[in-house]
Parts: C-alpha cells; sequence; structure tokens
C-alpha cells in the first residue's frame, strides 16, 4: 500500500500541474466538483481522514474515532477560493508525510478497529487498503472532468480519441 501511495503521488503532481485556472475552476454540472475542489478534497482526506483514522486506531483505538463530512467541507472551508498550485504542494508534501509515517512503523496492530455505524467494524488495515483506492477513484474524477472540459472548450465531437 506504501508503494501504491508513492506512486499515486506521482501521478497527483502529474495530473494536476500546468492546468489554467479556467479548466481547474471549471464544472462540468453545477453539482459537481471542479478539479481546483478536488484537489482541496484529496488535501483535506490526506491529512483528516485517512492518515488521521490510521493512526486513531493504531495509537488509541479505544477513544471513539472522530466524525468527518467531505461533502459538506467543500462548501464550508470554501474550496473555490483555495489557491491551486500552494494546495498542489501541500498534498505533494502531506503524502510525502503519510508515506515517511507508515514506513516508520514498527508492529502496527492492523487489525485494531472501531465501529462504524454505517458499514460495522473497520480494521486500520481497511483503511490502509481503501486510501490508495480513494485515490484511484479521484484520479478516474479528474481525467474525467478533464476530458469532458476538453470537449466543451473544443466543442468538438472526441469520438475518433475513443469511447470514454
Amino acid at each position: 500500500m506504501i508503494n501504491d501511495l508513492d506512486g499515486n503521488k506521482s501521478v497527483f503532481e502529474a495530473l494536476f500541474k500546468g492546468i489554467s485556472k479556467e479548466e481547474y475552476v471549471w464544472r462540468p454540472a453545477p453539482n459537481k466538483w471542479c478539479v481546483l475542489e478536488i484537489l482541496c478534497h484529496l488535501y483535506d482526506e490526506e491529512r483528516e481522514d485517512f492518515k488521521a483514522r490510521v493512526k486513531h486506531l493504531l495509537e488509541t483505538p479505544t477513544l471513539a474515532m472522530p466524525g468527518i463530512n467531505p461533502e459538506k467541507l467543500v462548501q464550508d472551508r470554501k474550496y473555490i477560493d483555495w489557491d491551486y498550485d500552494e494546495t498542489l504542494v501541500k498534498l505533494l508534501n502531506e503524502r510525502q508525510n503519510s508515506i515517511s509515517w507508515l514506513q516508520s512503523l514498527k508492529g502496527p496492530k492492523w487489525d485494531n478497529a472501531f465501529q462504524h455505524p454505517q458499514v460495522g467494524p473497520i480494521t486500520a488495515s481497511m483503511i490502509l487498503i481503501n486510501w490508495p483506492a480513494h485515490d484511484l477513484l479521484h484520479i478516474r474524477q479528474v481525467l474525467h472532468t478533464r476530458f469532458l472540459y476538453l470537449q466543451h472548450l473544443t466543442n468538438e465531437s472526441l469520438e475518433y480519441a475513443g469511447c470514454w
């Protein structure tokens, strides 16, 4: 999983670099996230969800798990106003911190779990495995948003490229 997280860090860097403001604030639909909001979400998830929850389960498994509402944070934190380039640097640095932290663990108890009200028991191992999976879902989302932006920008058929 650590190798996947590290590889995804490189993907994030390539995927988010060099995008114009016009593109990163464009939405494919009013209720869909723009690339900037996806980037901000990934940064917050890196700090406040995956790493924080794994750390919580490994270090303080008997304490209640703090809640998080990623959908609500988009509006509450006004992601649309965040500095794009600064947030990308912060995400990449935070990912490196996460990788270093995971590599430093000595004998972690991956079976430590908490009871999620909808999902049931969730172990530290399960969160770790879902971390790079979450990356992949958002990599797909960014790619699709950028594909739709290209379609919007050119107003040309993209069927020659192949089926999405």
